[in-house]
């Protein structure tokens, strides 16, 4: 119960990651916002929280909106408290050459990635500043960190979150609050399921990944427990990568 009493925002958290994360910090003693544009499967992964004792609230936003997000976070201090952990997790995948890919795949990618990213954080921040301490974690990619075909808008939106944490670290260092992101590799989530990433394709993954397999959501809650806790006090403006060795 290592964040007794701490309040925690997942976005994305109806499922997948986000939802493996939430109950990861649940599980660590946190209450939990899951704010998702998908409200049915958040007040799914609401109610099982719920079961273990932790206050919970399941909030329908879009992270791509500025207003969408203030009032997410305006709710949640009301009905939980002040936000002292973010994990920026909402997000989606797309599978596009560029030659074919038009204005409005790239202004979504980077809206809800990289904009959203920036939202969540620009409006809970504050209360971080306030309590002298909060924990930051925004989900990237290996797709940010060495690109991969079909993925342009995407590598690029992940990879801006990378620089966005890496800046947003050296600013909020002496506030005692950590900025920090996950990159991982191929996971198994509903995204990938209702891809166009083809069995073949996962299977020559796999076989080029020394852990021979795929990631699990369970993986990156893992990951993401770690740095929020009180022991990772000293680690910030980092890029986790759990992939299985599969990129260094």
């Amino acid at each position: 119960m290592g964040l007794k009493d701490r309040i925690a925002v997942v976005t994305g958290g109806a499922s997948g990651i986000g939802r493996a994360i939430s109950h990861r910090l649940a599980r660590d003693g946190a209450h939990v916002a899951i704010w998702d544009r998908d409200i049915s499967g958040a007040r799914k992964v609401a109610a099982e929280i719920a079961e273990s004792g932790r206050r919970v609230v399941a909030v329908e936003t879009d992270v791509s909106s500025f207003t969408d997000v203030e009032k997410a976070a305006d709710r949640v201090r009301r009905e939980l408290g002040k936000i002292s952990i973010l994990v920026n997790d909402a997000g989606y995948g797309e599978i596009v050459p560029l030659a074919q890919m038009s204005e409005e795949q790239w202004d979504k990618m980077i809206a809800v990635h990289l904009k959203g990213t920036f939202n969540c954080t620009r409006v809970v921040v504050a209360d971080m500043i306030d309590a002298h301490w909060g924990r930051i974690v925004s989900l990237s990619s290996v797709a940010g960190l060495k690109g991969a075909p079909g993925f342009v808008h995407y590598s690029a939106a992940k990879a801006g979150i990378t620089g966005f944490t890496k800046a947003l670290a050296f600013e909020l260092g002496s506030t005692g609050i950590t900025v920090n992101a996950i990159a991982p590799g191929l996971i198994d989530t509903p995204i990938l399921k209702a891809s166009s990433v083809r069995d073949d394709t996962i299977a020559a993954i796999v076989r080029q990944t020394p852990v021979a397999r795929i990631g699990i959501p369970e993986d990156i809650a893992a990951c993401c427990g770690y740095i929020v806790s009180e022991e990772a006090s000293f680690l910030t403006g980092q890029v986790l990568s759990p992939n299985g060795g599969s990129h260094t």
